[in-house]
């Protein structure tokens, strides 16, 4: 009966073990994550990304549903090809990056939930945080989780990927980003699409 007793307890402590969130860092070293941005206006197009990804995400694979976390985007690196524009991009009635330096998103719920395999579809309610304005949104996402795959993208680390798609759509005017700029010129509509991965490394 002892016997019996400490076997249950060990595989309840390994099932625990095995069903428990993991931490995935979105810091990516390679600098391969990514924000892209595209505003479509009759008279201009404006197309940039950024790359200064980072974050940290809570993830259960036996429990997507549950998925919280933060992914963070330094202003700084937002890019667009014409110097120019870069620098009003960079300045104080866009971004105004010297004041401040990071745009957020808090993922806090996920609806609408649907889990094929190691995918997942969902919407993603949070707060979105730019120029200081925090506005909560519903963006749909898709997961994609990747157990021993770690190797595969970074050379000689041991781990899982948590791989993260998302396209929605904001106002430039929700924000206070250049809210005078003239509409035919420049797209009040802003449409976000992010493709990151992060890291859940193991010893």
């Amino acid at each position: 009966m002892k016997k019996l007793v400490t076997f249950l307890s060990s595989t309840l402590v390994a099932a625990a073990a095995i069903a428990a969130p993991q931490s995935f860092d979105f810091k990516d070293p390679k600098g391969v994550n990514n924000a892209v941005f595209k505003l479509d206006a009759p008279l201009e197009a404006i197309n940039g990304s950024a790359n200064g990804v980072s974050g940290t995400v809570s993830f259960d694979p036996a429990n997507p549903g549950a998925t919280k976390g933060k992914i963070v985007v330094a202003t700084e690196t937002l890019h667009v090809p014409n110097p120019t524009m870069k620098g009003h991009l960079h300045g104080s009635q866009w971004m105004d990056v010297a004041k401040y330096p990071e745009l957020t998103f808090e993922a806090k719920e996920l609806k609408n939930v649907k889990t094929t395999g190691d995918s997942t579809t969902a919407d993603a309610s949070g707060t979105l945080t730019i120029r200081g304005i925090a506005k909560d949104v519903t963006v749909p996402v898709k997961l994609t989780y990747l157990k021993d795959k770690l190797g595969a993208r970074v050379p000689n680390m041991k781990g899982d990927l948590l791989v993260i798609r998302a396209t929605f759509n904001v106002k430039r005017s929700d924000y206070g980003i250049n809210p005078d700029a003239p509409v035919e010129k420049v797209s009040d509509d802003i449409d976000l699409s992010l493709s990151i991965a992060g890291a859940s490394p193991k010893s």
